[in-house]
């Protein structure tokens, strides 16, 4: 037929041509009828159009799917009780349907980093007005696992319904414009919604969650929102993290904290404890980037999950996140660090949760795992305790001295590399046969604070 005749050899058989153009697919391939479309013969090597899928965008940044309309993804508070949801993150989102936009895809997109397995990905619920969300969903509709619930974040059935005590994290934000006539009044909805959480109860709700009390090699299992934990009994254990516009008002977050009014927002409780963020710390990054742009990659690692240049741009000029075919060098991407929580509970380094001293744990995770220290997550009030109750209030030590001591319910903030998954081999570590680090319930990696902050 034509097709054959156009078809030949090169003259030393190394690569087959096709009309005179050569090509990497096989000849026996390109007898087999169709010819692929949409991507250029050179970049298309083996690829089967027909049953390869859209899994990340097209840098290969971020997990990505088609996109969904919100009528798809809205869940009423039956629904929202039946779907029985755990180890997610709730969002209760403040807004007015004309509210202006706070865009709400700069807090999903790091939870979708491309270096986190799917499994891994924790289901993200937003409660709020759907109005405005409509407004907000174009830069949402192509991120995976996203639930949106018609409610109000200060209503206690619709955070029944989405079990706000088994979550990993939940985050109050405000879209509304704040008054000019008392600034102490501009984030009294969110300090509300923290209040009215932490005065429930959750006592009829947990009965039936089996206990993980186990050890678990949570590099399998962190992320597995299958697998269930007990929640906490009293709304004031679940975590939390509230956006305040006004840094004195964090003073009415915690009911239980004797901080002085008058104390800088970095020296209070709820900021240490990470259950309180303010725009204000915003700046604080731009002028450490402004001073030491290397600090800027870092800073990309804990807040945005990750980005290139040409993802960068495709934000920039607004068209979104666009899906794209798995190529090596997309695939590539995947492999960047990320942050995650380690526990000195248990595993291969619980030896230095003994009284070990910092400096034995920053090397020896340098040297045996790859792993970059960058702090501990310490239980507040109770530092003499062996206890792992992960719902324990705890605060953050960034960059703790050499000779900082360590305790066994320590965790510790750690720049970990990317797990290949099935191309994962157990002894890369010191060479014994899982030897894996295993971390905590509430950690995750992507984010500080329990992934979501």
């Amino acid at each position: 037929n034509i097709k054959n005749s156009v078809m030949a050899k090169e003259e030393n058989g190394s690569k087959p041509v096709m009309n005179g153009r050569p090509t990497n697919k096989p000849a026996d391939q390109q007898k087999n009828g169709k010819m692929e479309v949409g991507i250029a013969d050179d970049q298309a090597k083996d690829f089967d159009f027909a049953k390869t899928e859209m899994k990340y965008d097209s840098t290969g940044m971020f997990h990505w799917t088609p996109a969904r309309s919100i009528e798809d993804c809205i869940l009423d508070r039956n629904q929202a009780a039946m779907t029985v949801l755990n180890g997610h993150v709730v969002v209760c989102l403040f807004a007015d349907p004309d509210s202006p936009l706070i865009g709400l895809r700069n807090l999903v997109m790091p939870l979708r980093a491309s270096n986190f397995h799917y499994h891994e990905l924790k289901h993200v619920v937003i409660v709020g007005a759907v109005d405005y969300l409509r407004r907000e969903w174009k830069t949402l509709q192509n991120l995976p696992k996203i639930s949106v619930l018609n409610g109000s974040p200060l209503s206690r059935a619709d955070l029944r319904a989405v079990n706000v005590n088994l979550c990993d994290m939940c985050v109050i934000l405000s879209a509304k414009v704040p008054s000019n006539d008392d600034p102490t009044l501009a984030d009294k909805e969110a300090i509300l919604a923290s209040l009215n959480i932490k005065a429930m109860t959750f006592g009829d709700i947990i009965t039936n969650i089996e206990s993980m009390g186990d050890s678990k090699d949570a590099l399998n299992n962190m992320g597995d929102t299958t697998v269930k934990r007990p929640g906490p009994i009293y709304g004031t254990n679940v975590p939390m993290i509230t956006e305040l516009v006004n840094d004195s008002n964090v003073q009415f977050l915690d009911q239980d904290d004797d901080d002085d009014p008058d104390t800088e927002l970095y020296l209070t409780q709820p900021f240490a404890c990470g259950t309180a963020f303010a725009v204000s710390v915003l700046d604080s990054l731009m002028s450490t980037t402004y001073f030491n742009q290397n600090a800027l990659t870092l800073i990309r690692s804990l807040i945005t999950g990750g980005a290139t240049p040409e993802l960068e741009l495709i934000l920039a000029e607004g068209a979104g996140l666009r899906g794209g075919y798995s190529t090596p060098e997309t695939l590539g991407n995947r492999d960047r660090c990320r942050v995650g929580q380690i526990s000195l509970t248990e595993g291969p380094l619980a030896k230095y949760g003994e009284g070990a001293k910092y400096i034995d744990l920053f090397v020896a995770a340098l040297r045996q795992y790859g792993m970059l220290c960058i702090g501990l997550y310490r239980i507040l009030f109770r530092d003499t305790s062996t206890s792992t109750d992960a719902s324990s209030k705890r605060y953050v030590i960034t960059n703790p001295p050499n000779d900082f001591n360590l305790l066994p319910s320590d965790q510790v903030f750690v720049l970990m590399q990317f797990d290949p998954g099935m191309e994962y081999r157990p002894g890369w570590g010191d060479g014994k046969t899982g030897d894996r680090i295993p971390r905590s319930s509430q950690g995750g990696g992507g984010q500080k604070k329990g992934d979501a902050s």
